[in-house]
């Protein structure tokens, strides 16, 4: 079974980036379980954010884990700055890799965790060939690019597949959500089976005085 409390992963996304840096340190302070961090390229996604050497400057603010979250194509040309930038997690859509398993395990070479990206229409089926390399299932619950979306309530189904799938095999891997995650559909993705919960507007709504309480209440649902 998920935790009753999940650990709650803030995306900086929805953070000031004209002040990213104290941003990160105030969720640090607030609770935070790990800082999400969206990388998009412009291409494999029709936005741009931010890459490695942003990273690298933000791993001096905060000794959380950096899940970094890869909306890039292609991957392999810049997984090992990501790598020496500081992620601790780093997740991959599979449909931008001609090989994943050889990219994950790439990655666990370095001693990093790894994750693959369930998108609203990938078929579950994408896990079975590197089940026994994952650290963790990212079901997206919203088309990947753009924060604050509404959550696609079919996602829940398949949150709660891949919960049985992980008790079944008894794999210590974790279960995220990113996307239309808010005070809302939060509780949902616990019930079925999440145990991070990736929250960007939710957990920065209201500025600094507020991000305690926000993640408190998206942690106890």
């Amino acid at each position: 079974m998920a935790a009753t409390f999940p650990k709650i992963a803030p995306s900086i996304l929805a953070a000031d980036f004209s002040k990213l840096g104290d941003e990160i340190r105030a969720v640090d302070a607030a609770g935070a379980d790990l800082i999400h961090i969206d990388v998009m390229d412009g291409h494999y996604v029709r936005n741009i954010t931010i890459g490695p050497t942003v990273i690298r400057a933000l791993r001096k603010v905060t000794d959380k884990d950096f899940d970094v979250h890869l909306m890039i194509s292609p991957v392999a040309p810049f997984l090992d700055e990501f790598i020496e930038a500081g992620a601790d997690t780093i997740s991959i859509h599979p449909e931008t890799v001609p090989n994943l398993r050889k990219i994950f395990t790439h990655i666990k070479a370095f001693n990093k965790r790894v994750g693959i990206v369930i998108n609203p229409e990938t078929d579950l089926s994408v896990v079975d060939d590197v089940w026994d390399l994952l650290d963790m299932l990212l079901v997206m619950g919203v088309k990947p690019g753009f924060g604050g979306q509404k959550f696609i309530a079919s996602q829940l189904e398949k949150i709660r597949l891949l919960r049985q799938k992980i008790d079944t095999t008894q794999r210590q891997i974790d279960l995220q959500v990113d996307g239309g995650i808010n005070f809302t559909t939060a509780p949902q993705a616990i019930a079925a089976g999440a145990n991070i919960l990736v929250a960007g507007t939710a957990t920065f709504k209201g500025g600094p005085s507020q991000y305690k309480a926000n993640i408190h209440r998206l942690r106890s649902g």
